[in-house]
């Protein structure tokens, strides 16, 4: 005799599969962002000892310092943000950061970090960013001091050092604010386009999938 298959169990599990093909795919998607082509800019960033935790790995907080300090760097290089809250007319509020753990990383490793701008609103920015660990091998490569207090774009040589898939994604959010009052301000024009040069392009990122 077989078994009855209740409707409520039929239901439950048609459920299942629609959830697992969504998050299937929203897992192929963000998997796109850890392509180093996805990234239009980069920025070497300098470990310490102190970022170890007592497991010997870079501690989780403070991948959240290496972003901050790879988009800060954009901002204040590029985007002419004046990072004094005393004289400037505009500060930037981080309301929403996340990352994603793919590969552990530890000091003395120092990787390529990448950025780019996912979304740019009237008040705010959405950025995506990622990690990228040193080619095992040690892949000879110029020192270039300009690289560190500029950055770099995508077809710089230094990126051939450095792995092509990142051990650490990122998402973050800047709402961007009157500087005394605290209510959100219009980005001004000469910001916008320094952050449309780094604007990611979504076909190119699709097509990696």
């Amino acid at each position: 005799m077989r078994p009855l298959v209740h409707f409520g169990m039929l239901r439950s599990f048609v459920t299942a599969v629609k959830h697992y093909s969504v998050t299937s795919q929203t897992s192929d998607f963000e998997n796109t962002y850890r392509h180093q082509e996805a990234y239009p800019y980069f920025l070497p960033i300098q470990t310490r000892w102190q970022d170890n935790d007592q497991y010997g790995h870079v501690n989780n907080i403070v991948y959240h310092g290496y972003f901050d300090t790879l988009i800060n760097h954009y901002l204040i290089r590029y985007c002419g943000l004046n990072a004094n809250r005393q004289t400037s007319s505009m500060v930037g509020f981080i309301v929403s950061c996340k990352c994603s753990f793919h590969a552990p990383m530890m000091f003395p490793q120092n990787p390529l970090a990448a950025l780019g701008v996912e979304k740019i609103g009237r008040t705010s920015v959405t950025y995506r960013a990622a990690l990228f660990k040193p080619c095992r091998g040690r892949i000879s490569l110029p020192l270039d001091y300009n690289v560190l207090s500029d950055g770099c774009y995508s077809g710089s040589p230094l990126l051939a050092g450095f792995e092509t898939l990142a051990c650490t994604t990122a998402r973050s959010t800047h709402v961007f604010v009157d500087a005394a009052s605290e209510k959100p301000k219009e980005l001004p024009e000469h910001f916008r386009k320094q952050l449309e040069k780094i604007l990611m392009q979504p076909r190119a990122a699709n097509q990696m999938l």
